[in-house]
């Protein structure tokens, strides 16, 4: 997989990509854990597609512009690239932040770029009696209990991680609280919006994920025109991670392959 830099949409934006891979174009949107959190997803779609993997300005050390504050900004700038490079038929796969980002891409794509969705765990609208957990307010033995459903093989204690990948972590958490922190974990408008968005709609998610439920993930794909869910047993926020086979499996049942 070859890493580069891109001019973004605009001439203080520039955007990291790393591709692989022929046949359809397949956009893979990470989480706020960063590009690692989809690199097994991403390998697994580069046998049978051209996978695009950006870092969201702000991760991984790459740099944010003062002015790029929110999900939209990432939305428009993934569309524009997208645009930029005349891909047509693009499945945009999202992943928690990366759903969301997803999602409002599909309701500002009027020029019908994006024809399949599949979203993990989103995050991004607000149910009601669903509240999205306040991750910021967890430690790091509380993240791998709401994210896992086998939290004691995923705990990463801080105290033994090397000071330099201590400190990316960080400036990705001061990130995803720039973009995604102020309506916490959401856009107030999004979910009515979604039943413009006609394109097949797969939401995948953990049967255990305390961060965003499965009745959270439920409400989500029935706002969609044409969404459907699909619940990963022994999984939790991140499936890909914890049954990758499962989601593979899915995500390929969803797409033919």
């Amino acid at each position: 997989m070859t890493e580069l830099q891109v001019a973004g949409p605009n001439p203080e934006l520039n955007l990291t990509l790393a591709e692989s891979g022929t046949g359809r174009p397949v956009l893979i949107l990470h989480g706020g854990g960063g590009p690692a959190t989809v690199t097994g997803l991403a390998a697994h779609l580069t046998r049978t597609a051209h996978t695009i993997v950006p870092t969201h300005p702000g991760w991984n050390g790459t740099p944010r512009p003062e002015w790029f504050t929110g999900v939209d900004d990432l939305a428009l700038a993934y569309l524009h690239l997208l645009h930029d490079r005349r891909l047509r038929d693009v499945l945009v796969v999202g992943s928690s932040l990366g759903g969301w980002i997803g999602a409002e891409m599909a309701v500002r794509d009027q020029a019908g770029v994006i024809t399949g969705l599949v979203l993990i765990d989103a995050v991004g609208v607000a149910v009601e009696g669903e509240p999205i957990t306040d991750f910021f307010a967890l430690d790091a033995r509380g993240v791998a209990e709401h994210a896992y459903h086998d939290p004691d093989r995923f705990h990463v204690d801080p105290a033994a991680v090397p000071a330099g990948q201590l400190a990316l972590r960080q400036a990705d958490m001061a990130a995803l609280r720039t973009v995604a922190g102020d309506p916490y974990m959401h856009d107030p408008k999004l979910l009515r919006r979604l039943g413009r968005v006609q394109v097949p709609s797969l939401l995948l998610w953990g049967e255990s994920d305390r961060i965003v439920t499965p009745a959270y993930g439920a409400a989500y794909a029935a706002a969609f025109g044409d969404g459907r869910l699909e619940v990963i047993p022994e999984a939790g926020h991140l499936p890909q991670i914890e049954r990758a086979e499962a989601t593979f499996a899915l995500i390929d049942a969803y797409t033919g392959k």
